[in-house]
């Protein structure tokens, strides 16, 4: 069992940025990969962002050159910075940890982004 605690969210301005954090208990390299889920009001959970155990990294079109992934192997943590946040992200994210057999996931942060 892993379990996955996220911080950093909160209500930010337009334009303004967070960093959001993903502590997890165990090693996270032996998952496949790491990620970043939002779901906003009324809407289906998205992947926002990925990173796999070799660093590759992949976005949904929307946050490409604003959002960044990234993962501190030796901490067990994954991070989500997010810069020129509009009102469309906000959501709540959740870190999940993507493996062979099973997948686990956080309970979520939220993230506000006002007009």
């Amino acid at each position: 069992q892993v379990q996955l605690v996220e911080s950093g969210g909160g209500l930010v301005q337009a334009g303004g940025s967070l960093r959001l954090s993903c502590a997890a208990s165990g090693s996270i390299f032996m998952f496949n990969a790491m990620g970043w889920y939002r779901r906003a009001p009324g809407k289906q959970r998205e992947m926002v962002a990925v990173i796999s155990s070799g660093g590759i990294t992949n976005y949904i079109d929307s946050v490409k050159g604003r959002f960044t992934i990234s993962r501190d192997n030796a901490k067990n943590t994954v991070y989500l910075q997010m810069n020129s946040l509009k009102p469309e992200d906000t959501a709540v994210y959740y870190c999940a940890a993507l493996g062979r057999t099973r997948d686990y996931w956080g309970q979520g942060t939220q993230v506000t982004v006002s007009s």
